[in-house]
């Protein structure tokens, strides 16, 4: 199974989507925490320090030196980019749990664990991290940090404060939609990634994202099943510490947890890329990055040289007046649009926001931004290429096109009625040539990281958005001649919600109170 067929065995037609006859199994809904029933938990403060840094300028500043971690800094950071911020009560008791970063479905298929050396009040260990009761359960005792380093093929993590690892579990997304939950995978650890980011960098812990390592060593270390949860990325924070201590073999672990429902499907094709895009080894993960790199740099600056008609865009705002802190907890995915339009500084920040670089150790920029604009104040209604370096819009095609983009966006009235629709696209057999199967990872998680960083953006300046999913090759062949050579990867709606909301909103947690 290569990532090609995989991506072309997935993708969406309206054929597909009409005989797909898949429906939803509501008895097998998975249950949408992680649960390990024979290990102490240990409770993290509720009383946290959130990022006062404004949205924008987190998003924008490059990291800082890493800080001191402390167990405040790191509940501050699991809490904003997985925790449970708020609940939604309807009448009759229904409850809709509301997490710190969107998730396809609402499925939050996304785990989160931690490896920390000595961090005061917390013993050095590898933590899960539950966001239903907001605590740390250990999986192992005593510093990892040195086999985590390892699998990953850097030495750095050995230094560093800590480790997040980001996990996908397969069926809690698949049971919505199968096979093709591979690419919502990344997605979602996308997305995700955009706050833990943000909120890193706010609190001066200087993240960076590790793509490749060794998957197997990695899993096991985690204690994962692997044919059901796998690593995804990790990402080091905080200041280097002493250097972790050398370590023997680590034993396998399997502790017990609460099973997510009481069967489950099984979707090989999800397996088969998985196993496809791995790495091995250590030394096969620092052979994958040094060309990969090269030729990645090479291919990210490739422009279009044919001459252009170009819209110029008003400079992003450098502050929104809103802090990451409270912007995250106001989050939630537009569920519709009204037809108010966004202004032309508005939805030129949220492009900027998105196309923000990041320290990781492959490069950025693999992923190519189309808008359908429906209403934008001074932009015309078209098609158009988003070119970052310059911050212009390139119009490919005028004219209305709401109805067409509700038709890409797998016929959804979200899509015609957003104020503006972004249609992430790559370079998708390039990016293959380059990093192997990994590649098509690469992609997709990029994807979702610019739309978590739109989301950010747009909820700091007060309108929303909606990750949407896409009949592929369309998507394509509406943006081509331009896009021809490309696919489709991802999209974000943009725009002003069409409903206030009614329902009531309880924060699950608590801003200290700055002392007398």
């Amino acid at each position: 199974m290569t990532a090609r067929e995989y991506h072309d065995r997935t993708a969406h037609s309206p054929a597909s989507i009409r005989t797909g006859g898949h429906t939803l199994e509501w008895d097998i809904k998975p249950f949408p925490f992680k649960i390990y029933t024979e290990l102490s938990s240990f409770a993290l403060p509720r009383e946290l320090d959130p990022p006062a840094i404004d949205t924008l300028a987190a998003i924008a500043g490059p990291p800082t030196a890493g800080a001191t971690l402390t167990l405040s800094e790191l509940a501050t950071l699991l809490y904003h980019s997985a925790g449970v911020t708020r609940k939604k009560t309807y009448p009759g008791g229904g409850e809709i749990l509301f997490r710190a970063a969107a998730s396809t479905g609402a499925l939050y298929q996304t785990e989160m664990y931690v490896a920390v050396g000595p961090v005061a009040g917390l013993d050095a260990g590898l933590y899960h991290f539950c966001p239903g009761d907001f605590t740390l359960r250990r999986l192992r005792a005593g510093d990892v940090r040195q086999a985590l380093a390892t699998a990953a093929g850097d030495d750095s993590l050995a230094r560093r404060a800590a480790t997040v690892l980001l996990t996908g579990i397969y069926w809690r997304n698949a049971w919505k939609y199968q096979a093709r939950a591979y690419r919502h995978l990344f997605w979602d650890s996308g997305t995700m990634l955009a706050n833990l980011l943000a909120v890193a960098g706010g609190l001066e812990l200087a993240p960076r994202v590790l793509t490749g390592f060794a998957d197997g060593e990695v899993n096991r270390l985690l204690g994962l099943d692997a044919a059901r949860e796998v690593a995804l990325e990790l990402v080091v924070v905080g200041h280097e510490t002493s250097i972790a201590p050398p370590g023997g073999a680590l034993e396998a672990i399997d502790h017990p947890t609460l099973p997510l429902s009481s069967s489950e499907v099984d979707y090989p094709l999800v397996r088969e890329i998985h196993l496809a895009s791995s790495l091995s080894t250590s030394e096969a993960v620092r052979a994958w990055r040094l060309p990969g790199g090269a030729g990645a740099r090479g291919m990210a600056a490739e422009t279009d040289a044919r001459s252009a008609r170009v819209v110029a865009l008003p400079a992003p705002r450098i502050e929104a007046g809103r802090g990451l802190g409270e912007t995250i907890q106001r989050r939630g995915s537009t569920r519709q649009f009204g037809h108010a339009p966004l202004t032309a500084e508005e939805l030129a920040t949220a492009l900027w926001a998105a196309t923000r670089g990041f320290e990781a150790d492959v490069p950025a920029g693999l992923v190519d931004l189309y808008l359908i604009v429906n209403s934008v104040v001074d932009v015309s209604p078209g098609a158009y290429y988003y070119q970052p370096a310059a911050h212009v819009l390139e119009l490919l095609a005028a004219g209305d096109f709401r109805n067409r983009s509700s038709y890409l966006c797998l016929e959804q009235p979200l899509g015609g009625d957003a104020a503006a629709v972004i249609y992430f696209m790559a370079r998708l057999d390039d990016l293959l040539r380059v990093f192997g199967d990994r590649g098509y990872r690469l992609a997709n998680l990029e994807a979702g990281l610019a739309g978590g960083r739109a989301y950010l953006a747009a909820y700091a300046q007060g309108f929303g958005a909606s990750g949407l999913t896409f009949y592929d090759a369309h998507v394509v062949e509406f943006f081509s001649p331009h896009a021809a050579g490309k696919d489709a990867i991802f999209v974000t709606a943009l725009g002003r919600s069409a409903v206030g909301d009614r329902v009531t909103i309880e924060s699950s947690l608590t801003g200290r109170r700055p002392s007398a």
